[in-house]
């Protein structure tokens, strides 16, 4: 690779970065992230000042049923349709996308950059969320449970599985969204019809299932619904045919590289025109 692009992508990735983190657009995001984390902590307080501990158990399957049903497919794709979206269609709200239109620097470079930096402050936000989820949850169970949990059980195992979805998500979602934002003018409609899509993935052909990122996170949580929780959330939870790990990870990922290959061509096209937007 050029050692110039290099360069040049760290540049976007820093100027972005300050953007991502701090935009007063994308505060909202923050409070999403934080809602699960608010619910299970204040589960946790409520029983510890009932002095009552509820079974391991079921607040495992609980976990993983918010983590399945909120947090991936609502928590997740929607702050990666705040924060990938508006990478590009942000600026041209700003009227500001000129200025690296006009700078000396490659647009598959610029996409890149960019796609980096969304990518980081969707990881560091999701995952803190996830980890303050797990520790909110059993807060109330004690170190000792805790720790037994952790190192002679499947704790540890779990948690790192539950951060690595955390982590694919936002690689599968960012790159759909960012493709999304630099091809259409309006880019919640097609959020739309991917979150239509995402949503009826369990009905839909095996063959048609693979071409979707909730099928590939679905395989990689460590615990799957529990049938009983209720029709809805069982249908959502249909995994018929599940991916094991080491064809779902390069699978999701290798999808995630053939969505921006292709935005790269879109962006090479982009033409921008403030009176029309």
């Amino acid at each position: 690779m050029n050692p110039l692009w290099i360069v040049q992508t760290l540049a976007v990735l820093r100027l972005e970065l300050r953007k991502t983190f701090f935009s007063k657009r994308g505060f909202w995001i923050y409070l999403l992230a934080l809602a699960p984390v608010v619910l299970f902590t204040g589960h946790s307080l409520l029983e510890m000042k009932n002095h009552r501990v509820c079974d391991f158990g079921q607040d495992t399957n609980i976990f993983a049923t918010v983590f399945q049903i909120f947090f991936i497919r609502l928590g997740v794709f929607f702050g990666c349709v705040g924060i990938f979206m508006n990478l590009f269609r942000g600026e041209v709200l700003d009227k500001s996308l000129h200025y690296y239109f006009l700078a000396p620097i490659r647009r598959e470079v610029l996409l890149v950059g960019k796609f980096l930096a969304g990518l980081l402050a969707t990881i560091v936000i999701f995952t803190s969320s996830a980890m303050l989820q797990f520790i909110g949850m059993y807060l109330h169970h004690g170190w000792n449970v805790v720790s037994d949990y952790l190192g002679s059980g499947n704790g540890l195992s779990h948690l790192i599985a539950y951060l690595g979805v955390t982590v694919l998500a936002c690689i599968g979602y960012g790159s759909v969204f960012l493709a999304s934002g630099v091809a259409f003018r309006n880019p919640l409609i097609p959020a739309g019809v991917i979150l239509v899509w995402e949503s009826i993935n369990s009905f839909l052909p095996a063959i048609l299932q693979k071409f979707s990122v909730i099928y590939y996170l679905k395989s990689l949580c460590p615990i799957q619904i529990d049938p009983h929780a209720g029709s809805f959330f069982s249908l959502l939870s249909i995994n018929a045919d599940p991916m094991p790990a080491y064809i779902a990870v390069p699978g999701l990922i290798l999808l995630a590289v053939a969505v921006l290959v292709l935005a790269s061509f879109q962006v090479r096209r982009m033409e921008i025109n403030y009176a029309t937007e």
